[in-house]
């Protein structure tokens, strides 16, 4: 099981959103696409804006979204 859940890191990539606007996330599809990417960037020798030790890169790419230090940007960005 994923923690934190899809649920959660979609209301933490959708809480900058004013009411009103459509999030940027609406499914868990798009979780997955942009952590699998972060994760190949880590894999790709970029360093991780978390310290973690000794966890995977997807793990990493997780956390960080979980966090706030990477975003998912919409379609017009």
């Amino acid at each position: 099981m994923l923690h934190p859940s899809y649920s959660d890191l979609m209301k933490v990539v959708n809480s900058e959103v004013e009411p009103g606007e459509a999030p940027v996330v609406n499914s868990r599809y798009s979780i997955v696409m942009a952590t699998s990417k972060r994760a190949r960037q880590i894999i790709g020798g970029e360093e991780p804006l978390i310290n973690i030790k000794e966890a995977k890169p997807l793990s990493i790419a997780v956390e960080e979204l979980n966090q706030g230090k990477i975003k998912i940007l919409s379609d017009e960005e």
